[in-house]
């Protein structure tokens, strides 16, 4: 999503829910053991690589920012959204988070040892998926590991209402033959699992989950 329109819009949604959507999505992970185990998998491979900093970007609320910490891992949550970064430094005291765009990080090259993305590019179309893994790809470390998780489908939905306030939001969900597993060709290596329904953002629509790694040198 590199348009700025678009980022101006995205931006000033979820200001307006960050107060509601923290509070309505607060215990999801308690109730989602798939999503527990995968970024189990995740924290349990970059700890058995040395470990290092982990981008939580997109991170909202920081509800998974808190989730990656009590994994043991050095986490930094990135949002795009002043508000959601707010109520992420009130709920989660002890971590890090910072305002900014996935499409310009504000972080050195590779300075990463992992990066997680969870559903933080459902308001970007298939065409310019690729700028955002061309960013996840400069700030990694070699070898450090991505999680990514988004919805399945070819359907592009407008929303403007939820989590109690009225919205602007674009909402795609990326084909499963054509989604972001073609972005990262030539960036990093790795697959993807999928299962449908009760996905990591409350729908109950199929949900795509992406675990690949960069090169080693």
């Amino acid at each position: 999503m590199t348009d700025t329109s678009r980022l101006t819009t995205t931006r000033n949604s979820y200001d307006a829910v960050a107060a509601d959507y923290e509070r309505l999505l607060r215990d999801h992970l308690t109730d989602s053991p798939f999503d527990r185990a995968m970024l189990g998998v995740f924290a349990e491979r970059v700890l058995a690589g040395g470990g290092g900093p982990v981008g939580d970007l997109g991170c909202g609320p920081g509800r998974l920012t808190g989730h990656l910490g009590s994994l043991g891992l050095d986490v930094l949550g990135i949002e795009l959204s002043p508000e959601m970064v707010a109520v992420a430094r009130r709920v989660c005291p002890g971590l890090r988070f910072e305002v900014g765009s996935m499409t310009a990080l504000d972080l050195k090259d590779e300075s990463l040892a992992g990066a997680v993305v969870w559903y933080s590019t459902v308001h970007t179309n298939l065409e310019e998926l690729p700028v955002f893994f061309e960013e996840f790809h400069r700030v990694l470390a070699p070898g450090g590991h991505l999680l990514m998780a988004f919805k399945l489908g070819d359907e592009h939905l407008h929303l403007s209402q939820a989590y109690g306030h009225d919205l602007d939001l674009d909402v795609y969900r990326s084909p499963a033959r054509a989604g972001p597993g073609v972005a990262v060709r030539g960036l990093f290596r790795g697959g993807r699992t999928a299962r449908v329904g009760g996905g990591g953002d409350g729908g109950n629509t199929p949900q795509g989950y992406l675990l690949v790694r960069g090169p080693a040198d």
